[in-house]
């Protein structure tokens, strides 16, 4: 980090001097790194920095190298800014964001000074989950969507997830099944053409959350995590999120077995955040479950056949929803 930046972070914070405690991950395909700043003489011990930097070359884990794929990912911090500038102080409790101290684009560099959760109290990342632990997440995305329900997305993804058909070209042509290649279209449509919308996070995977370390909760809502990397938030139907977030955690045994029981609570603690139900949102969003399952299904049989997630609970959605376009 170079002088300019530190001197953003002290302003920010209030600190007399800072030093570097260490990396926390490196950002995908080498566009940046996130590290922990001990701030010495500030109100708080410690912040997060998101330090993103366009490379000179990039490697994609998968060999997704092209134009495409940087310009969307440059979108995607743009996007992340624009979330924590203008969007992240409506989050309630019940749906967790970290605080944002600064944010700054400087040339071909993004630098974002945020809340060290680890700090405030949300230090645990789960590999493995229990009822509870997926329980919290669905009711962090349950209030999250009804935060901003009928919202248009403004400088956001106009829709939202990293995997939607328009901004995913090349793995459409890398799709090896013609039935649901041909269908890929019809399956975006009912998608965007849904009735009820809101803001999607758009990469709720369980990666993404961050769970209370002590197991109290606190928040008079009772929720228990945290979420962070907001590059994908944007338009859309809420069951990509919940779809997408069950699919990550769970494996096809499990999808099959708690489908209707996760998706009652996520529509059951929706409902209470809207202060009441809504049958025809309801009614149009479990419709819409395995279109929004299938949807990622199709991205990841073009982006890495073979993949985990293509079980045969994804199987079987598909199958369904195939159907009934034909």
């Amino acid at each position: 980090m170079n002088d300019h930046f530190q001197q953003i972070v002290l302003n920010a914070t209030g600190a007399e001097s800072l030093s570097d405690a260490g990396l926390i991950q490196s950002l995908w395909s080498g566009y940046g790194k996130i590290i922990r700043c001990r701030l010495h003489g500030a109100e708080f011990d410690s912040v997060v920095v998101k330090h993103v930097h366009w490379p000179d070359a990039t490697h994609h884990p998968r060999g997704w190298n092209t134009d495409l794929s940087h310009e969307r990912k440059v979108r995607s911090y743009q996007v992340e800014t624009a979330f924590y500038a203008e969007w992240a102080a409506r989050c309630s409790e019940g749906c967790r964001v970290p605080r944002c101290y600064a944010l700054e684009t400087h040339g071909d560099e993004v630098f974002m000074v945020l809340e060290d959760l680890d700090a405030s109290g949300y230090g645990e990342r789960r590999t493995f989950v229990n009822d509870t632990d997926i329980r919290a997440c669905l009711s962090w995305l349950a209030h999250f969507h009804a935060a901003f329900m009928n919202e248009s997305p403004g400088d956001l993804w106009p829709i939202g997830t990293y995997w939607h058909l328009a901004t995913r070209p090349d793995e459409l042509a890398a799709l090896d099944d013609p039935k649901l290649k041909n269908a890929a279209a019809a399956i975006d449509r009912r998608l965007n053409e849904a009735r009820f919308k809101t803001l999607v996070h758009g990469d709720a995977k369980l990666a993404n959350f961050c769970f209370n370390a002590s197991g109290v909760t606190s928040s008079n809502d009772g929720n228990n995590v945290a979420a962070v990397d907001f590059q994908y938030v944007g338009g859309g139907c809420g069951m990509k999120d919940v779809a997408y977030f069950l699919g990550s955690c769970l494996d096809e045994d499990e999808c099959e077995r708690q489908e209707e029981e996760l998706l009652d609570y996520y529509f059951q603690t929706l409902a209470k955040c809207m202060g009441g139900g809504s049958a025809s949102l309801e009614k149009e969003w479990r419709e819409l479950y395995p279109v929004a399952w299938t949807d990622f299904f199709r991205f990841l049989q073009g982006w890495s056949p073979g993949h985990w997630k293509s079980n045969s609970y994804s199987q079987r959605l598909a199958r369904q929803i195939l159907k009934e376009l034909a």
